[in-house]
C-alpha cells in the first residue's frame, strides 16, 4: 500500500452561482483518496452508514481506492451543506450532520500499517495521534486540520505537529495556529513546532510552502470552467501526497513538483459537482495541464 488516508466520507448539498446539487458523494477522504490514486495505490479509513450505496462504494474502487478499511455503522453518513457566493471563494457553511462520524474511531488494518505515506485528515488530533500509533513508521506523514480543533484542542494539536512531517493547511488555519497575521511569520511559528514542511492552500491564489530554509509560491491556475470548488484542498492535498508517494526522496525539488501536482489536479477537481471529474482524469490530461502551470511562471526564456 502507497498510501493511506484517514478522514471523512459524507454526502454534500451544494450550491454556487452554477447550479446545485443535492446527495452529491463528498468528504475529505473521497477526494483526497481519489486524486491520489492518480499517483498511487490509496486506501481509506472511514465510516458510513450501513446502506451506503455500492454504487459510491464501485466509483471509489474502479479508480484504484482500496475500501476494505471503510466502516458500516447504524444511523446516517456525514452530511454537509453550503453554499458559494458570487465570489466563489466565499462560502457559507448552512448544516453540518456528523451523523456517523461522531463516534468515529479509525482502525487500520494489519496490510494497512506498512504504508509508506499517511495523511491524516481533518480530524480530532488525538484520533490523529492513536491512527500514528497503529502504523509501522510511515516514510511521510502528513496532515489536515481546521478551526474546529484549533480552538478546541490546542495541547492535541501541538502534540500531533510534533509528530508529523507535513502540515498542510490553508492561510486562515496557519494564521490561527500560529497567533500571527504575517504567513511568514505564522510558518516560522508553525515550523518551530514540529513540522519539517508546512504547505499553505490559498485557494485561486495557490499555495505557499516553507520549509525553515527556504519558500516556493505556486500560482493559482486561471480557469475559465468553476463550478464547484468543493472539495479543492482535499485534491490538493490527495495530487500532492500522491506524487510524493511515486518519488524516492522528499528535497526541495521533489517537494516544489509535488506542489504543482497538487495544483493540477486541484484544478480539475472544481469543474463539476463532487468528485467525479476526478475519476475520469488520464495522465495525459495531468501531463498537459502541468505543462500549463510551467509555462505560466516560466519568465526567463521563451
Amino acid at each position: 500500500m502507497g498510501i493511506l488516508a484517514i478522514g471523512s466520507v459524507a454526502f454534500d448539498k451544494v450550491k454556487t452561482p452554477f447550479g446545485s446539487r443535492e446527495e452529491v458523494l463528498g468528504g475529505s477522504a473521497t477526494y483526497f483518496s481519489l486524486a491520489a490514486s492518480r499517483f498511487a495505490p490509496v486506501g481509506i479509513v472511514a465510516v458510513v452508514e450501513e446502506d451506503f450505496p455500492e454504487s459510491e462504494v464501485a466509483f471509489l474502487q474502479n479508480n484504484g481506492v482500496d475500501t476494505s478499511a471503510l466502516q458500516r455503522k447504524k444511523g446516517k453518513t456525514f452530511r454537509w451543506e453550503g453554499e458559494y457566493e458570487t465570489n466563489i471563494n466565499v462560502r457559507r457553511t448552512l448544516a453540518t450532520h456528523l451523523n456517523v462520524f461522531a463516534d468515529f474511531s479509525p482502525e487500520v488494518q494489519e496490510k494497512h500499517r506498512s504504508a509508506e505515506c499517511l495523511f491524516l485528515g481533518n480530524i480530532d488530533p488525538d484520533l490523529q495521534m492513536a491512527v500514528l500509533k497503529q502504523m509501522k513508521r510511515p516514510r511521510i506523514v502528513a496532515c489536515d486540520t481546521m478551526n474546529y480543533w484549533i480552538e478546541g484542542k490546542p495541547k492535541s494539536l501541538r502534540r500531533m505537529l510534533s509528530l508529523i512531517d507535513i502540515l498542510i493547511v490553508n492561510d486562515e488555519e496557519a494564521r490561527q495556529i500560529a497567533e500571527e497575521i504575517n504567513l511568514v511569520k505564522a510558518a516560522r511559528k508553525i515550523l518551530a513546532m514540529g513540522p519539517k514542511n508546512l504547505v499553505v492552500k490559498r485557494g485561486e491564489s495557490g499555495a505557499l510552502m516553507f520549509n525553515g530554509v527556504s519558500m516556493f509560491s505556486a500560482p493559482g491556475l486561471p480557469m475559465e470552467n468553476v463550478v464547484d470548488p468543493t472539495g479543492a484542498g482535499d485534491s490538493f492535498a490527495g495530487g500532492f501526497m500522491g506524487y510524493l508517494a511515486t518519488a524516492e526522496n522528499t528535497d526541495e525539488a521533489t517537494m516544489r513538483r509535488a506542489i504543482i501536482y497538487g495544483s493540477v489536479i486541484a484544478s480539475f477537481s472544481i469543474c463539476d459537482f463532487g468528485p467525479y471529474h476526478l475519476g475520469k482524469l488520464t495522465n495525459a490530461e495531468i501531463s498537459k495541464r502541468f505543462e500549463e502551470f510551467h509555462s505560466l511562471t516560466r519568465f526567463d526564456s521563451l
